[in-house]
């Protein structure tokens, strides 16, 4: 990945006292402001979504809005990349993660259950 011009990593906005905070899903990026933020190209994104990599919200007008976990995913998709991955690697390698997660998490919720 690229850094940009300035020669500092873009990090995503700061939250500002008094306004309500965004959470991880929520959409608040353009896809000119994510490729910005990860240093990969807009085509880029284009395309890692219609290999179905990350699924943006849309805006009724259809523009694609993304959101932080959005740009942790692309950035994700970058480092697999770095590591010489293809994008059908970077696919499983981001379904295992999910399945990993979400089996780490309903282990987490039965340890956390009484016993019955």
């Amino acid at each position: 990945m690229t850094e940009p011009a300035s020669g500092r990593t873009p990090q995503p906005s700061r939250p500002q006292p008094g306004r309500p905070q965004p959470s991880a899903g929520r959409a608040l990026y353009a896809i000119s402001v994510a490729a910005q933020l990860t240093g990969t190209g807009q085509q880029n994104i284009r395309l890692y979504e219609t290999r179905g990599l990350l699924t943006p919200v849309r805006t009724p007008g259809g523009t694609r809005q993304y959101s932080d976990s959005d740009i942790a995913v692309l950035l994700r998709i970058g480092e697999l990349l770095e590591q010489g991955l293809n994008l059908a690697g970077v696919a499983m390698v981001l379904e295992l993660e999910a399945a990993n997660a979400r089996l780490y998490r309903a282990l987490k919720r039965a340890r956390l259950r009484p016993d019955s």
